[in-house]
């Protein structure tokens, strides 16, 4: 009991402190990302004539240092179902985790039905607009794709909001901006496989030359309804030769702004 007339100047024991929201001045330590660490550039999917395939490189860069050179940035899921993720490669890894425990569950019914690439990628889209809604995103844009048995082809979209669609090809990352329209261009429904290959590789070498986040080892994965493979990574060829790419402007001064580009 305080004095009559004495201000209180302590902390009450009764009182709790207010939670803060993380970052720079909060009293308790970070518990989740808040912004991406280590993280991976473009994945391209699309359709071909009998099934649908993923690519990208394998590099996962450590701010903008080039870190690790021999990451595989996609994931077999379930037996019907290949997933290719940008972003944040620890985030990659917890969803991993996720489906892991929900196909155990699904193998666990023993029902006889086995969950497809429309199923995942829904559940997929539910849990990064689940974690957007609590302001702790898992930074990612995923390619999620498959062919269950003798079911149409499947590829999906979704990323870090929650943004989930369906198409016939798309890109992540900057091959959003560098890939895409060769992919508009080119594409067609009727490509064989080899086909699709070409033009997947023709895209990340473009995001290659373009893109300093990028890696000339990449890794194709394909779904065509009885199998889900992923090769083992190759180098594509590239080329840094050409004449203006290799004139010293520097050495040369005309007084232009030009000189430097």
């Amino acid at each position: 009991t305080l004095p009559q007339g004495r201000p209180f100047c302590g902390t009450s024991p009764f009182t709790t402190r207010a939670p803060m929201a993380p970052g720079q001045y909060s009293a308790d330590p970070q518990q989740h990302t808040l912004q991406p660490i280590v993280t991976g550039a473009t994945v391209i999917g699309l359709k071909y004539n009998g099934g649908v395939l993923v690519a990208a490189d394998t590099l996962a860069s450590y701010g903008s240092q080039a870190r690790y050179k021999d990451v595989c940035r996609m994931k077999k899921v379930g037996d019907f179902t290949l997933i290719g993720a940008s972003g944040e490669y620890s985030d990659f890894q917890y969803i991993g985790k996720l489906l892991d425990e929900l196909d155990n569950e699904d193998y666990l019914f023993e029902d006889g039905c086995k969950m497809g690439p429309h199923e995942y990628s829904s559940y997929i889209g539910r849990v990064m607009y689940n974690r957007r809604s609590k302001f702790n995103p898992l930074y990612n844009q995923f390619v999620v794709v498959g062919k269950k048995k003798d079911g149409p082809t499947q590829l999906s979209f979704v990323d870090h909001q929650g943004t989930f669609f369906e198409e016939d090809y798309i890109a992540t990352g900057f091959g959003s901006y560098l890939a895409m329209p060769i992919l508009r261009n080119e594409w067609k429904a009727d490509l064989s496989l080899d086909e699709a290959k070409a033009l997947v590789v023709k895209c990340l070498q473009v995001c290659f030359y373009r893109d300093c986040r990028a890696y000339n080892k990449i890794q194709i994965g394909t779904c065509d309804g009885e199998n889900v493979t992923i090769s083992e990574p190759f180098a594509m060829e590239h080329f840094w030769g050409h004449k203006l790419w290799l004139e010293k402007r520097l050495e040369v001064s005309t007084r232009a702004i030009a000189d430097t580009w």
